[in-house]
């Protein structure tokens, strides 16, 4: 038995065989690795998101100043447009990057209060819809 066990391992050279692969085939190596790497990172980004937003603490948040309109519309399970029409924004259009409520109150030259209850008001008039 010992014998035909190194007699197979002599004849199989797996990792002969694929530096000899990466070596011949250098772009397409590369690009397997990348999209590797790629994978990974977003399957992390999944993950993490996922384990988030599964943690009841961060389902139906107060609305606090340090918040995006994003941010609140996940925690709340309303569409985006919800808040962002409640803000007073172009639904989708957030020209400057990841606005905070608190920025998006400055602004506006109102009360980060004020806006908090007028997002309130919005998502549960969403919520209140038949089809909401």
């Amino acid at each position: 038995m010992g014998r035909s066990v190194r007699a197979s391992a002599g004849r199989w050279n797996g990792s002969g065989r694929v530096l000899r692969f990466i070596r011949q085939n250098r772009v397409l190596s590369l690009a397997f690795g990348l999209a590797l790497l790629a994978s990974a990172v977003f399957l992390f980004r999944f993950t993490a998101g996922v384990i988030y937003w599964a943690d009841p603490r961060h389902v139906d948040q107060p609305v606090a100043g340090w918040m995006t309109p994003r941010y609140v519309a996940r925690s709340w399970s309303v569409p985006p447009e919800v808040v962002d029409t409640a803000l007073g924004l172009e639904p989708g259009g957030r020209g400057g990057g990841r606005p905070t409520l608190e920025r998006i109150a400055q602004e506006q030259g109102r009360d980060v209060h004020e806006l908090s209850a007028e997002v309130y008001e919005a998502i549960e008039a969403y919520r209140d819809r038949p089809d909401g």
